[in-house]
């Protein structure tokens, strides 16, 4: 009896010592534990330790011992959601992505998690209703519910979720009426700031009149393949912010709205499979209108709309069983960026005329079923022409024409190549990595992209710029995407298969899987413009490097015990010890955080080990910047990107300054934090701009850096009511580059900035130029070796095609990405704009013979029209194009840009010294937007993810698409 008291205490002892250095709250181990027992295949590491946060298992993250994110996505998690979910009432972040064995109903009590801001279960095969008690999740931002199984009705209190900005219930057996608001309920009509309606594929009724109003602001709306009845609101025109609206395969009646019209910004209209009537729509306004459909439809017969001869930004129009009539007129085939003409079932009639300037990008002409009885089509015309169905196919000279055949409709469409890898091949259960050419087990899975802007499958360009997007924006080593199997679904979907590679090894570890299907899933990662919305589905992947047998621990329950009882002893002994001694450490570290404002800087894991070097810059406490910003006050907020906020300040002595701080989900890691301070605290250039100081405390990453008043280059290009004139344009042209040559020849040692875009560039009071954003910055290390091997970092459209090849960075790789900005000067364009890029678009349309616009007169901006005539703006676009050569060898340093540029300005009669003080004239009442408001966000691959030289986070935060 004696004997079992002893060792009834030593357990009783054990246990107290287990809640002394237990880092993780007993409720949030609690409810684990809890999901576990209803779980299969959960991570290895959840049974390794009964420490969540102390043991940092897999897919959980932590902040003061309490659980703040699960991210568990495409880790082939089976079994159902317990009510134990309910209480983690910190819990911020939940994905369960992509665990398509994850079923049963959502259990109510998830309405509990009241400071969860995002919520991810798109592709799991959850069942039932949708919860009413979602609507008490009034902190949810992100909430993706898309690709289960739900049934019922659409919850009206998520109208009450007033952050929401990202709502996708799409792909789902959701029926009944969407929820309108009323004296008595809620309804979605209330969601005046969500920028995203995605409702596609359920068995949805009635009508939407009451949903829509003016004070919305949707950028997509998306109710494609339900059975929606009544008239399309005339309210929809009210809401100017819409670029993509999808109404299609509906049971729509009555006409269009006139209003429509008012949809300026409007890039994909689809009203096709619906019971439309009266006159066809006006749509000549719609100016960046690039995909159209409005076939199946019963509208009153006319002839081809206008508008299908002028909207020059077209790439798809479709009006098949549209009531047309008349002769097809040539002039369609000429608009610039056409790729697809479907016009079957019309009563198009007389002669097809396809010759004279057939569009190069012209693919795909579908006329099937009309009354054409002749036909000339020039021969460079390599496109698909179906003429079945038309008379002009009976005629004995033409019927034997493969125009006349159905099966010449089938497109190859773009797969990645693997044909450097030679016979290689891999067994079924691995691939061939495009990378390496080895055998490695990848992550894959579906993307699916619900409107792009554009309709050829046969365009490498497109597809070449996802493959490098996905592997520079996911963190995975260049060229280790491949895709595959890439088609329109019969929803109008394109569909992609993707496989993503490790970077190392042949298989990815458990918190890489989860941090990609977190990207995908939370919209982190941006595709190229042009692709438009997507949702991601994973295949479960059960290859993780590292895994032990069957996902479980190797040590039973009765050896962990033996080993527990064995150790007490001991553990008493020194337990005292321990205790005095950690309360010593604690003590010393907090005197020495008071003398010390570095102290902090090594406390987080995997950090650099040590405080900045710093050479002028000074460290501010959080309590001298939270006061001289008024407590981060939102009238003093100046601008906000993806990396957080900026703030407008005055520091004690009146120094007008900016304040960038980070959000959770957006800091830097250390080491990128402590680059980037120690970089700008080292270089004195009037073309860079000065870092002033910083905080790193209390969990904040905050840089203080000179006010600088203008904004950015890329605002300045664009903004309304801001003249800047080719003169201009030269000034601030010759500033960045000489910013550029300091760094690259004076610095020591040299520097290599890595991400040189328009939105780095800021303009002070004067338009005199800065080179800003070091955080991705090199120091040139090995001057004889003249590159550095690195990681790809950098900003897609300005990215270097060799760095990203070869992996081999240089000063040249910054040359390059001036030179983009320099055709960014010349055009006022984006690098990348409906999939088109600028250096090939400056590439195919230069003409030497063309003494007036130099073949640019569609390129080049109107406002510096008048320039295009000279030698300088001749000697420019020649400068700009040396320097995106796509041999680094063949580009010019940026101390000889220097020297061009200034011999330019001299050919102009104007001065190039540094005392130039140029005054920028501003038309109309427009005012410039501060800089730092532009956007901070770059295509970094670490950008979201913990890796292995940054500390992990406390929290995650989703970036807006």
């Amino acid at each position: 009896m004696k004997a079992l008291s002893i060792l009834l205490l030593i357990f009783m002892i054990l246990a107290s010592l287990r809640a002394l250095f237990c880092d993780t709250d007993p409720q949030d181990v609690a409810a684990l534990q809890s999901l576990i027992k209803g779980w299969q295949n959960f991570p290895s590491s959840w049974e390794a330790s009964n420490d969540p946060c102390g043991a940092q298992w897999d897919g959980i993250m932590c902040n003061n011992g309490r659980v703040i994110s699960m991210r568990l996505s495409s880790i082939n998690l089976q079994g159902t959601l317990s009510n134990s979910i309910g209480q983690f009432s910190e819990l911020a972040y939940l994905d369960l992505s992509s665990n398509s064995g994850l079923s049963g109903p959502l259990p109510t009590s998830i309405g509990n998690l009241r400071q969860l801001t995002t919520l991810i279960l798109a592709g799991c095969s959850f069942t039932g209703g949708i919860p009413e008690e979602l609507g008490n999740l009034v902190q949810l931002s992100f909430l993706a519910m898309n690709s289960n199984r739900f049934t019922g009705r659409i919850p009206a209190s998520i109208g009450l979720l007033n952050n929401l900005f990202w709502l996708d219930l799409s792909e789902n057996q959701l029926s009944g009426p969407v929820p309108i608001s009323s004296a008595t309920s809620p309804g979605l009509d209330l969601l005046t700031h969500t920028k995203h309606f995605h409702f596609s594929g359920n068995q949805l009724t009635g009508n939407l009149n009451g949903l829509f109003s003016p004070s919305m602001r949707l950028e997509h709306i998306l109710f494609d393949n339900n059975q929606l009845t009544g008239p399309i609101p005339a309210e929809l025109g009210s809401i100017t912010t819409l670029q993509i609206l999808r109404l299609d395969n509906n049971k729509f009646t009555g006409a269009v709205p006139t209003n429509i019209s008012n949809l300026v910004d409007l890039n994909v209209l689809n009203f096709a499979g619906n019971q439309l009537r009266g006159t066809m729509p006006d749509l000549s306004t719609l100016t960046k209108l690039n995909v159209v459909d409005l076939s199946n439809n019963s509208f009153d017969p006319s002839a081809i709309p206008t508008w299908m001869l002028t909207l020059k930004t077209l790439a798809s129009v479709a009006i098949a069983s549209g009531g047309l009539y008349g002769q097809i007129p040539n002039r369609i085939f000429t608009l610039p960026g056409l790729q697809q003409v479907i016009l079957s079932n019309n009563a198009f009639n007389g002669t097809l005329n396809m010759t004279g300037n057939i569009t190069q990008q012209l693919q795909r002409v579908i006329l099937l079923n009309n009354r054409i009885v002749a036909a000339k089509i020039t021969q460079s015309y390599n496109g698909i022409l179906v003429l079945v169905g038309n008379p002009v196919c009976l005629d004995p000279e033409f019927s034997s024409s493969h125009f006349c055949s159905i099966q010449q409709d089938s497109i190859i469409s773009y797969t990645t190549s693997v044909t450097h890898c030679g016979s290689t091949s891999c067994s079924s259960d691995q691939s061939l990595d495009p990378a390496n050419c080895g055998c490695a087990y990848p992550y894959m899975g579906r993307v699916f992209f619900r409107s792009p802007l554009f309709a050829d499958l046969r365009n490498n360009e497109h597809f070449q710029l996802l493959e490098a997007s996905l592997s520079t924006e996911l963190g995975l080593q260049p060229g280790s995407v491949f895709l595959s199997d890439i088609h329109f679904t019969s929803d109008d979907y394109l569909q992609v298969q993707v496989r993503l590679f490790p970077s190392t090894g042949t298989s990815f570890n458990l918190s890489e899987i989860t941090r990609i299907g977190f990207d995908l899933s939370n919209q982190t990662y941006k595709p190229p413009q042009g692709f438009g919305p997507y949702y991601f589905v994973a295949d479960p992947y059960v290859h993780f490097a590292g895994a032990d047998d069957g996902g479980k621990s190797q040590v039973s329950t009765g050896a962990v015990a033996g080993i527990a009882v064995a150790c007490g002893l001991i553990l008493i002994a020194v337990t005292s010890g321990a205790i005095f001694a950690l309360l010593q450490k604690r003590r010393s570290r907090e005197l020495s955080g008071q003398t010390n404002p570095f102290a902090s800087w090594g406390i987080a894991k995997k950090d650099s080990g040590g405080a900045p070097q710093l050479k002028g810059a000074r460290f501010f406490s959080f309590d001298e910047l939270k006061n001289c910003t008024n407590n981060f006050a939102e009238n003093n907020e100046i601008g906000s990107g993806g990396y957080g906020k900026v703030y407008k300040a005055i520091l004690v002595g009146g120094t007008n300054v900016a304040i960038k701080r980070a959000e959770y989900g957006s800091k830097q890691g250390a080491v990128e934090f402590k680059n980037e301070i120690e970089l700008l605290s080292r270089v004195h250039h009037k073309n860079l701009v000065s870092l002033i100081g910083f905080c790193y405390e209390q969990g904040e990453q905050m840089l203080v850096y000179e006010y600088v008043s203008n904004g950015t280059l890329r605002h300045n290009l664009q903004a309304r009511g801001i003249y800047l004139d080719w003169k201009k344009r030269l000034r601030i042209a010759l500033g960045s580059a000489r910013g550029l040559a300091y760094l690259h020849e004076l610095a020591d040692p040299p520097i290599i900035h890595r991400d040189v875009k328009s939105t780095n560039i800021l303009l002070d009071g004067n338009f005199k130029p800065k080179v800003a954003d070091f955080g991705l910055s090199k120091l040139v290390a090995d001057t004889e070796k003249g590159h550095i091997s690195t990681q790809v970092k950098g900003t897609l459209g300005y990215l270097d095609p060799e760095y990203y090849m070869t992996q081999q960075l240089s000063e040249k790789s910054d040359v390059y990405s001036f030179g983009v900005v320099m055709l960014e000067i010349l055009s006022g364009r984006l690098p990348i704009s409906k999939g088109r890029y600028i250096v090939r678009e400056f590439r195919m349309a230069i003409n030497p013979n063309d003494h007036n616009y130099y073949g640019l007169q569609g390129i080049v901006d109107p406002a510096i029209h008048d320039a295009a005539h000279t030698a300088g703006f001749r000697r420019f676009v020649q400068l700009a194009m040396e320097c995106v050569d796509e041999s680094a060898s063949r580009r010019p340093t940026m101390n000889s840009v220097v020297k061009e540029i200034e011999a330019m300005l001299h050919s102009e009669g104007l001065s190039s010294g540094s005392s130039s003080t140029v005054e920028f004239e501003h038309v109309g009442t427009a005012s410039t937007s501060h800089l730092y408001s532009g956007q901070v966000a770059t295509a970094r691959s670490n950008s979201s993810s913990s890796t292995a030289e940054e500390p992990p986070r406390p929290e995650l935060k989703h970036s807006e698409p």
